[in-house]
């Protein structure tokens, strides 16, 4: 039997932004069924994914109340996702920033069971960025560079939404510890999945500026992910050298 794969796609004000992504989405990976995840959308995102969903059985939609971050959003998706027989659950932008085209290169090796966590990623050998103003580029670059000085996570793109799980990673983890509201969210599970012993993959994509709609990056979201990554980072040091002391000592 072929795994059953969802990708999860959380949406806030994006009615410009999905159509066209769903499109690319079912044009390069036919098979392949979609979460739509609102947040309340109050441009008719959520129902225009029901008008879709009534029609086309690969789109499901889950309704939110209210915008309470990517991260929040990300969690309800997996927990519908894990109540039902989906194999491979994926992360997926709305705004055309992740290419469908790239889909299949992180569903591979998770297929193959070569990685539990593939990330796309705009940091490796092969990736790239197209339409980014230098500023964003920077704080991006600036971002990741942080985080490995800070976690020592050993990825490159530990901020990357492109992503692809295998079921079993995220039946193990304690979702319900994960509090990260914005993209910080990303770098929590990261790290979760890393300390976990899982596997992790980073696959080169093309990451494009989004040409629908609005960014949701704000200054509230960056302040959140400096002072989370310091104390985990502080943690997670802490932790390994407690570890090498205690190997000393044996």
């Amino acid at each position: 039997m072929i795994p059953k794969i969802l990708v999860v796609i959380p949406t806030y004000n994006e009615r410009l932004a999905l159509p066209v992504t769903l499109a690319g989405l079912f044009e390069h990976q036919p098979a392949v069924d979609v979460l739509v995840v609102d947040d309340g959308s109050p441009d008719g995102t959520g129902q225009w994914a029901d008008e879709l969903a009534a029609s086309d059985p690969r789109v499901n939609v889950l309704h939110r109340s209210e915008k309470s971050g990517l991260g929040m959003a990300y969690i309800a998706g997996f927990a519908w996702a894990l109540e039902r027989d989906y194999e491979i659950i994926c992360e997926f932008d709305a705004d055309g920033s992740h290419r469908p085209l790239d889909l299949g290169q992180l569903l591979a090796p998770a297929l193959a069971d070569e990685a539990d966590l593939v990330i796309g990623s705009r940091w490796v050998r092969g990736g790239a960025i197209v339409d980014w103003p230098r500023s964003r580029f920077l704080l991006s670059r600036g971002a990741n560079l942080y985080v490995d000085a800070a976690m020592g996570l050993g990825v490159r793109d530990a901020t990357a939404g492109f992503r692809a799980y295998r079921r079993v990673v995220l039946e193990s983890l304690d979702l319900s510890g994960v509090q990260s509201q914005g993209y910080c969210f990303q770098i929590d599970m990261t790290g979760r999945t890393v300390d976990a012993g899982f596997r992790v993959l980073e696959v080169p994509i093309v990451f494009v500026e989004r040409e629908l709609g609005e960014s949701k990056m704000s200054s509230s979201i960056i302040s959140e992910a400096f002072t989370k990554v310091a104390g985990w980072g502080l943690a997670r040091r802490g932790r390994q050298l407690k570890s090498l002391l205690g190997r000393r000592r044996a």
